[in-house]
Formats: C-alpha cells, sequence, structure tokens
C-alpha cells in the first residue's frame, strides 16, 4: 500500500478519506481513539526541549489531529482546533483576536448565544460592541472605526437566513486592517469554503451536520496562514480540548456528511417549494428559493444549501405557533439540528437592534432530517391545519 493524495478529488471522496492514513496505524482505516493526559518522554534532554510531537493531552493526540487534518483538508485552511461545543468554536477566536478597547462588528442575524456572549463577556472586558444589518455589503466599510479588529460574520443568518455578501464584506474589512470571522455551521465546507472568500477564520458547530446524529457536543475552528499561530496559542491557554471519544464520532460521523447533506438539500429544498404554495404561510426563509431576496448571492457563492429553514405564519400570534408544534408527530421540539431526525423551534427576534424586520406573524424554523419527504410533509400540513384552527 503507498500514501494516498485526495487533493482534487470528490467532496464524498475526500471525506471518506482525508485526515487519517493506515499506513500510519497498521493499516487501520480509522484511527486510534487516545485517551491521554500524560505523555512521557524518553529522556530529559527530549523533555527540556519538548521536542517530540505530543507533550501532552490538552495539546493534541493522534485523535484529534485526525479530525484536525480532515476538516483542514475539507476547508484548505492553514489549521484547526477541536473544541467542545460549537459555542465555545464561536468565543475561542474572538477571545483570541480581540482585546479591550477594540471594536467589534458582528450581523445582528447571529445564533443568540453568540449575541449573548459579545454583550456580556466581552463588554465587560472592555470590548466596544455594535451589531450590521446582515445585507449591508460593502456599505459596512461606513461602520468601521479605526479600533475596529473582527467582523464576525453568519452566512445564512440564524433564523431568518439573510444571505451576506461576504466577499464585499471581506474586502471592505481587510482594507482597515480586521480579521474576518465567518459561522459557517448552516452550509459546511461542502457547500461553502469561508477562507477561498477571503476570510480568515471559518467557525463549524460540529455538533451539526459533521457529527450528524445528534449525540455529540463538538466544534472546530480553522485559520488561513495569517492567523493561525495566535489561534492555536490561545487553544493552547484556554486548554479548550475536545474529549477523544467526542472527536471520534465527529470525525465517524465527516465520513458521511456528504450524502447526508445531499439527502437533507433535497428534502428541504423540496418541502420550501411545497410550503410556499400552502395557505396559511405567508412566507419560506430559504436562501434556495428564487423567491428569497438573497437567492441571487446565495446562487453565486455557495454550491448547495443545507436542510434547516424557517418559515412565516400567515397571521396569529403565540397560539397558533403553539397550536403548529403540538400537532406535529415526526417533527420533535427541540433545539438544535444537523442530526438525523426533523426538528421545529418557534422563533423569537426580539433582541435584533439593527435588522428589526416587519414579519406577518409567527416564524417557525425546521430542520428537515432523513425521514422520506412525503411523511415530513403530511406532518407539516398537519401543523398548518391546527395553526388555522387557532
Amino acid at each position: 500500500m503507498t500514501r494516498r493524495d485526495f487533493a482534487g478529488m470528490g467532496t464524498n471522496t475526500r471525506l471518506a478519506h482525508v485526515g487519517n492514513d493506515p499506513l500510519d496505524f497498521f493499516g487501520f482505516v480509522n484511527p486510534p481513539v487516545v485517551h491521554a493526559s500524560t505523555v512521557l518522554y524518553p529522556d530529559a534532554a527530549t523533555m527540556a526541549a519538548r521536542n517530540q510531537k505530543y507533550t501532552y493531552g490538552t495539546r493534541g493526540t493522534p485523535t484529534t489531529d485526525a479530525l484536525a487534518a480532515a476538516v483542514d483538508a475539507m476547508e484548505g485552511s492553514a489549521g484547526t482546533v477541536v473544541v467542545p461545543s460549537g459555542l465555545v468554536a464561536v468565543t475561542l477566536p474572538l477571545l483570541a483576536f480581540l482585546s479591550s478597547g477594540d471594536h467589534l462588528l458582528i450581523t445582528d442575524s447571529v445564533y443568540h448565544p453568540t449575541r449573548h456572549f459579545a454583550d456580556t463577556m466581552l463588554r465587560r472586558l472592555g470590548v466596544e460592541v455594535d451589531y450590521y444589518d446582515p445585507l449591508v455589503g460593502a456599505g459596512i466599510d461606513a461602520l468601521m472605526k479605526s479600533n475596529t479588529k473582527v467582523v464576525f460574520t453568519e452566512s445564512p443568518g440564524s433564523n431568518t437566513f439573510e444571505v451576506q455578501d461576504i466577499p464585499a464584506i471581506v474586502r471592505a474589512a481587510k482594507a482597515r486592517g480586521a480579521v474576518v470571522m465567518m459561522d459557517n455551521t448552516w452550509a459546511t465546507p461542502v457547500f461553502f469554503r469561508p477562507l477561498d472568500h477571503g476570510v480568515d477564520i471559518s467557525i463549524h458547530a460540529a455538533t451539526k451536520y459533521p457529527a450528524g446524529h445528534s449525540d455529540v457536543l463538538a466544534g472546530t475552528v480553522s485559520a488561513n496562514e495569517d492567523c493561525w499561530k495566535t489561534l492555536q496559542e490561545t487553544f493552547f491557554t484556554l486548554g479548550a480540548c475536545s474529549g477523544p471519544d467526542d472527536v471520534y464520532q465527529v470525525l465517524r460521523g465527516l465520513r458521511t456528511m456528504g450524502v447526508r447533506l445531499e439527502r437533507h438539500q433535497q428534502s428541504a429544498l423540496g418541502l420550501a417549494r411545497w410550503l410556499e404554495t400552502q395557505s396559511g404561510v405567508a412566507r419560506v426563509l430559504h436562501p434556495g428559493l428564487e423567491s428569497n431576496p438573497g437567492h441571487a448571492i446565495w446562487k453565486r457563492d455557495f454550491s448547495g444549501a443545507s436542510g434547516i429553514f424557517s418559515i412565516v405564519l400567515d397571521s396569529g400570534g403565540a397560539a397558533s405557533a403553539h397550536a403548529f408544534l403540538n400537532a406535529l408527530q415526526i417533527f420533535g421540539l427541540g433545539y438544535s439540528w444537523g442530526g438525523y431526525e426533523s426538528l421545529a423551534v418557534p422563533v423569537n427576534i426580539s433582541d435584533r437592534t439593527v435588522a428589526k424586520n416587519s414579519y406577518e406573524g409567527p416564524i417557525l424554523r425546521l430542520q428537515i432530517g432523513l425521514e422520506d419527504a412525503e411523511d415530513l410533509k403530511a406532518d407539516l400540513a398537519r401543523g398548518l391545519a391546527a395553526a388555522v384552527s387557532a
């Protein structure tokens, strides 16, 4: 057997093989699950120089290296760290690149826990935080300050799925010397590679599509060459390492992420198109729909869509939303996504400060799982009927 190079091959081929060479582990196709804290040195000179690949469990093992290498191969990044949750994947790079007195710009459609971290801990640490309209594009230049150090993007945005013009934002931010970060959990590197568009830091809740089975908490943060050392040093300083069993589960899930995403995409887009025709639905917030205001940018920059989107009911309030949710038999009510099962949750955008769009009725977020689409359609029809009756 010779060592293999999968660069340039198809997405599913790379997902099946990157991150581990069987020759490194006696021919086993999966890397070992290394449970480690202490690492022994062969002699005092090596210990003094720390001149060996592994020095302590928090600084990497063959298991974490395998996942990081796989993510690097998919992202085109200079390095990746694996952390215990998607929220840690957000907070670690913000702590790495921000100091007291710095200014942070965040899209107003950001994942709520990111907003909470910025509004509480970052402000307490002396960071100035402002939010911008996710549709600002090149206009973000007018919001930049002399102390703006980071622009944090998320596209499509959480819950309402606004598509940002990432290349335009990158150009404006880089001209002012700011680091650009992107939460790319929705698309994964299968459908969008942030670093190819000039983004410096790519963030993923690996809990979602990479793990894929609703049983693991994990995150990954990948950086370009310019930002990698700072990110890695902060990771070492905080000791925010993920456990080996979780790392292995994410790597295992990664192998099938491509084929799962194909199914998520097909079912979700089909149901989104159907929902557009249903009475009781005012709008479907899915960037893959031609009716979506961000469709042109999505089509230009992304190569596909995942399985999560929202609908807006045409009237009613909490009672209608609760009636819809309570009528569902297949969709579970739970705050996550990216797993094999379908989920539905109500959306609350009351914390937004800039992108306060007007919606006709309650917003409901749908995660389309791997069930048969016709069964999901019937379940959604039950929900809509209940909402109308309410």
